[in-house]
């Protein structure tokens, strides 16, 4: 095979070269370069999308969980109940914050924070529980949600893999208090740079987050609070524009893929495939491979095909968060395992079926297992 990465941005953006370039010249021959028109355009039409009251636009991911948490009130001496399985960024907004991150191990099936848990890592400090919506799947939103109300906790979800994905026929973002997305461009609406959203019901935590996006001013030059710089680009709201109409098609494109890597790889012995379930977006497709991963990482770099293991160390045994001296089996047993293969909406069967002959080849013909 000539090389495969394990996510090609450029498809989309052949599709979409035209429109792409009249919305950049748009925003060029404007002169308005920071928010303005574009930027409350596409902050309404993702609001309609979501079903959600507010959304407001900010420069990253990472700044739309730090934004968020503070805008809901989590600070220096609150606790957050979240997942370990993650990227950094979900914990690291926590200690940004100055709470405390409070890592409970995963659903092995699903990667998710496992709700089963969550009530007994409750304590007096607990202001807030952050689930992760992890490679596109949306977590077990119901009995979050039930504990949350039940000890007056906050919810705050991190959709950063997962935009466009439902849960029980709601967009994710919108059954906590607020939701937090990126527009890296390797997500499934992704930027030409960094960006993120906040999305929320609440009029008092809209109003809070476009304050600290703002260095904490409602007015210019009045400044209430100590803030950010944290204003999606103009540019980047009009090319988001672009993309926003297509992310369901490509959402539904994704699971077609999944579908068909599941029929391709059902025959290989131990090996674990993602359920295609309602609602899941296929931000990765990932597969656990036990014993095993990272020979199969390294034949399949052989055949030309990239992948990716998301994560290979667990946000608790991490020097940053290793001296809580926790053991999470779940999660570090997933981070010895999985493989995230090629996936996009434009990913055609014959990659795949390329992808799959490696893997038989290695796995089989091999008799790794």
């Amino acid at each position: 095979m000539n090389s495969l990465p394990v996510y090609d941005p450029l498809p989309e953006v052949e599709a979409l070269w035209e429109e792409l370039q009249a919305a950049a010249l748009r925003v060029l021959r404007s002169g308005r370069y920071i928010l303005g028109p574009e930027v409350e355009a596409f902050e309404e039409e993702v609001a309609q999308y979501l079903g959600v009251k507010h959304a407001i636009g900010v420069n990253s991911g990472t700044d739309a969980l730090v934004i968020a948490l503070r805008a809901l009130g989590v600070g220096p001496g609150d606790e957050v109940i979240t997942t370990p399985f993650t990227f950094f960024a979900t914990a690291e907004a926590i200690s940004l914050v100055g709470a405390t991150p409070v890592f409970v191990d995963i659903d092995p099936r699903t990667y998710n924070i496992n709700p089963d848990l969550i009530s007994s890592a409750i304590t007096p400090r607990t202001k807030a529980i952050l689930p992760v919506h992890l490679y596109g799947l949306p977590a077990d939103m119901d009995p979050i949600l039930e504990i949350a109300r039940s000890h007056g906790l906050k919810v705050l979800e991190d959709c950063a893999q997962a935009f466009g994905a439902t849960y029980k026929g709601k967009k994710v973002g919108t059954l906590g208090d607020a939701g937090a997305f990126s527009f890296f461009p390797t997500k499934n609406l992704g930027g030409f740079g960094d960006g993120g959203l906040i999305a929320t019901n609440s009029d008092e935590v809209a109003e809070k987050a476009r304050m600290l996006r703002a260095h904490g001013s409602r007015r210019k030059y009045y400044n209430e609070a100590v803030g950010y710089n944290s204003r999606l680009d103009t540019l980047q709201a009009a090319l988001l524009r672009v993309k926003l109409p297509r992310v369901d098609a490509w959402n539904e494109a994704r699971r077609q893929v999944a579908l068909r890597y599941n029929e391709l790889l059902s025959d290989i012995p131990r090996l674990v495939l993602p359920e295609v379930s309602p609602g899941h977006v296929f931000h990765q497709y990932t597969v656990r491979i036990p014993g095993r991963r990272d020979e199969v990482q390294r034949a399949l770099e052989a055949h030309g095909i990239g992948t990716m293991v998301y994560y290979p160390v667990p946000l608790h045994r991490l020097p940053v968060y290793a001296h809580m001296g926790l053991s999470l089996p779940q999660a570090e047993r997933a981070a010895r395992e999985v493989l995230s293969l090629p996936i996009g909406p434009h990913l055609n069967p014959s990659s795949q079926e390329g992808v799959s002959e490696a893997l038989k080849a290695f796995l089989i013909l091999k008799e790794v297992f």
